[in-house]
């Protein structure tokens, strides 16, 4: 496993905005589709590309474009999909799959309840979205979800990821190379209910409200 956190002055700045509690709902989601695009820039860096033939106003030349099968972006619902935007937006041509998975409160276990997905993900490149690694055992479990189905390698990006998550998801996939992760910073620590300290709350409620 690959662990890159993204240092850069904007991306530090957009997220002390979004851990702001007096942050509104429309401006946490605005903030979170530009750092993801940001974070996007790093996920992307080994996309793969092939040669590609072009004409411009003044010859001929070769350039590059995605190669083929194209990427496939997986937002975990619901969370994930308020960073779904800001990865396509570098990625306009890649497929886009769902994967419904949330944490039981009481077991801290990973519950599959939604599933939009290629039965065959063979040679595929996945982008998984999570707005936050926090125990990690959601992420573990989509990311063995993709591989099981062949993907060819997976980057997971978060925007946020603590320490416990990090070392469950490295105790799970070991050294493999094809398991890259992209955050925006590693938070100090888990506090008792398992949420990230200091964090920026539960996400998907600041995305969306309480459901």
């Amino acid at each position: 496993m690959r662990l890159h956190v993204a240092d850069h002055p904007l991306v530090a700045h957009k997220l002390t905005v979004l851990r702001d509690e007096n942050t509104a709902s429309p401006t946490f989601r605005l903030l979170v589709d530009e750092l993801v695009t940001l974070l996007a820039y790093e996920a992307t860096r080994e996309v793969r590309v092939e040669p590609h033939a072009i004409v411009t106003p003044v010859t001929a030349t070769v350039g590059i474009k995605l190669a083929d099968p194209r990427p496939i972006v997986v937002p975990i619902l619901r969370a994930g999909l308020g960073m779904l935007d800001g990865m396509t937006r570098l990625l306009p041509t890649a497929e886009v799959g769902f994967l419904g998975m949330k944490r039981d409160e009481e077991t801290l276990e990973a519950i599959t309840y939604a599933n939009r997905l290629p039965d065959d993900l063979s040679g595929r490149q996945c982008f998984l979205l999570d707005p936050m690694l926090a125990t990690g055992g959601t992420l573990v479990a989509a990311i063995n979800y993709l591989f099981e189905r062949g993907a060819r390698d997976v980057t997971a990006v978060c925007l946020l990821a603590a320490p416990e998550g990090l070392k469950l998801l490295e105790d799970a996939m070991g050294d493999r190379l094809d398991l890259k992760v992209v955050v925006a910073a590693v938070d100090e620590r888990l506090n008792e209910k398992s949420y990230i300290v200091p964090g920026l709350g539960d996400a998907g409620d600041r995305l969306y409200g309480v459901v």
